[in-house]
C-alpha cells in the first residue's frame, strides 16, 4: 500500500491591512502599541478555613501559642543576675529522646 503526498505549498499568512496603512494583528490590536494588563481585581473572598484562621490569630494576639512567659521572664533573670546554670547530662538526655522519637 502506497500513499501519495501533495506538494502543493500552503501560501503563508499575512497581516490585515487597514485602510490607513497600518498593520493590525488578527485579535485586532495594533502590532505597535504597547500590551495594557488587566486592572487589578479588588475583591477577596476568603475560604471558612482562613476565616477560623484569622479569627484564632485576633484571639491570640501576640502572644506566641505555648509559650511559658514567667518562665522565660524567670530564666531571663536568672541568666542576667548569673545563676542560671546549664545541665549538660539533661540536655544530651533530651536530645536523644528527641533523636528517639524522630526515628533516629
Amino acid at each position: 500500500m502506497t500513499s501519495r503526498i501533495d506538494a502543493t505549498p500552503v501560501p503563508a499568512a499575512r497581516p490585515v491591512e487597514t485602510a490607513q496603512g497600518s498593520t493590525v494583528s488578527r485579535a485586532g490590536n495594533e502590532r505597535g502599541a504597547p500590551v495594557v494588563a488587566a486592572a487589578p481585581s479588588e475583591s477577596l473572598r476568603l475560604t471558612g478555613e482562613a476565616e477560623g484562621l484569622m479569627a484564632l490569630e485576633r484571639k491570640l494576639g501576640n502572644a506566641p501559642a505555648g509559650l511559658d512567659l514567667a518562665k522565660v521572664e524567670s530564666v531571663r533573670a536568672a541568666i542576667a543576675n548569673g545563676s542560671y546554670r546549664v545541665d549538660p547530662q539533661a540536655i544530651a538526655e533530651r536530645m536523644l529522646d528527641l533523636d528517639a522519637a524522630l526515628g533516629g
